[in-house]
């Protein structure tokens, strides 16, 4: 029962509404009350807000939410849809988390993000939600790279990685095989730009931004050298395979084998350059396969894939990229959002969703499905550029540590610095933002 005070002082505030406000005030009070009496059948769905760049989100909206909403008819996807840069997507969740309870529920992360993320204690541990055997149904790379500290914060949607796109027909034309190591790569650029009317030998993304920085992992990785280890935060960007990976990179310049512009591309730049047909090699991402492979393209059905090369003393390695699902600690909803991860991450989600978005899976079986392979032929071949990842460095001070990096690599290639003076910077710098001001801190940090 109400008040009588209450009821009171509502009559005085109904004597000063106007009929057509008194109206809508009966209804709202009508409503409030159905509701309270009958919640059952008048309980609003749940909504989960998922922020993601407006690219991404058309894809999502015409598919996988729409059969996600009809079999789980108490959950709502709310897409926001957010900045096409993904650094812009990276802040705006950030300025949430730090401000306070984000919006957020589900959180769409890149690969990169998921250490801080967990760092700062704004993702919920999903370790114990999923078995080690269903995620060994996903690439490995892929689940390690959202993994922090032992602990899983995301289970990967979809993958992405650095691949190395060739001029298959070029190649047979001449004699060659596909190259297996840099020297191999070197030669057959300078061979095949004498005899053919290809202008260049080897495209890759110079610019100082963070596709420098997936593209240069790859490279060192091939001269066996390494960024950071995550386990001890030991630094090796001073060390002499890290200046023979800038070598290389820099030789492919004042030889011809790259553009000398090559230092202010990003991927368009180099994609529109293959796909010209002005070079024989292409460091890239998936998303260029059904670009270059259009009818209207000049390279048409002549290219082919395989990991990046590598010397002698290295091994070959595709830079991870890719977007998973993780749960915001602030969600006031997180058994919903568990669902809709397991729906989005599902093997039948992500058929769909690769099949009308043409994203590449994180599911292993997936490269190899009949139903995929028929549409994408050069998926199972792409297995094994992911099955060769490797992971930009899983610290929580990624994006400071890749500023630095960024800085000092585009000094080095364009000559404003040496290697060696350029690496050595990056690694005091590096090793005073992880708290290692010295290499013999490491083994007592440990």
């Amino acid at each position: 029962m109400l008040d009588l005070q209450v009821v009171n002082e509502l009559k005085k505030i109904l004597q000063n509404l106007n009929f057509r406000v008194f109206a809508i005030f009966i209804i709202v009070v009508f409503g409030m009350i159905t509701f309270s009496l009958h919640p059952a059948q008048t309980q609003e769905p749940v909504t989960l807000n998922l922020l993601m760049t407006a690219p991404d989100a058309e894809p999502w909206k015409q598919g996988i939410i729409k059969d996600f909403e009809a079999k789980n008819p108490g959950i709502r996807i709310n897409i926001i849809e957010g900045p096409n840069a993904t650094n812009l997507l990276e802040d705006l969740y950030t300025s949430a988390f730090i401000l306070g309870d984000s919006p957020y529920d589900l959180i769409n992360m890149d690969v990169i993000w998921t250490p801080k993320f967990a760092a700062a204690n704004w993702l919920l541990d999903l370790t114990d939600k999923i078995t080690e055997e269903e995620l060994a149904a996903f690439s490995k790379k892929d689940v390690e790279g959202r993994r922090y500290k032992g602990k899983l914060y995301a289970i990967p949607m979809r993958s992405d990685v650095g691949m190395l796109y060739y001029r298959e027909d070029l190649l047979k034309e001449a004699g060659f095989n596909p190259p297996e190591n840099f020297d191999d790569l070197v030669k057959i650029s300078q061979s095949l730009q004498e005899k053919t009317n290809v202008k260049w030998g080897y495209v890759w993304q110079g610019k100082q931004y963070e596709g420098l920085a997936a593209m240069f992992v790859e490279i060192l990785e091939g001269f066996g050298g390494y960024w950071v280890n995550p386990e001890t935060l030991e630094v090796g960007l001073d060390k002499a395979e890290t200046v023979q990976a800038i070598e290389f990179l820099k030789s492919t310049i004042p030889s011809g084998i790259s553009p000398p512009g090559v230092t202010t591309y990003q991927e368009e730049e180099t994609r529109q350059i293959f796909q010209n047909g002005e070079s024989v090699f292409l460091r890239n991402w998936p998303y260029v396969w059904p670009l270059a492979n259009k009818e209207s393209s000049p390279i048409d059905g002549k290219i082919a894939i395989k990991p990046m090369v590598h010397s002698n003393s290295g091994s070959s390695g595709a830079c991870l990229g890719g977007w998973a699902l993780g749960i915001s600690k602030s969600s006031k909803h997180p058994e919903e959002a568990w669902k809709a991860i397991k729906y989005f991450t599902s093997e039948e989600a992500q058929r769909k969703f690769i099949l009308e978005a043409g994203f590449v899976p994180s599911r292993r079986s997936l490269f190899l499905d009949p139903q995929i392979v028929a549409k994408y032929p050069h998926y199972p071949e792409l297995l094994k550029v992911v099955d060769q990842a490797v992971l930009r460095p899983p610290i929580a001070q990624y994006a400071q540590a890749s500023d630095i990096l960024q800085r000092y690599l585009s000094a080095a290639l364009t000559n404003r610095m040496t290697p060696e003076a350029a690496m050595k910077n990056a690694a005091s710098e590096t090793r005073q933002l992880l708290g290692r001001g010295n290499k013999s801190q490491v083994a007592s940090n440990k």
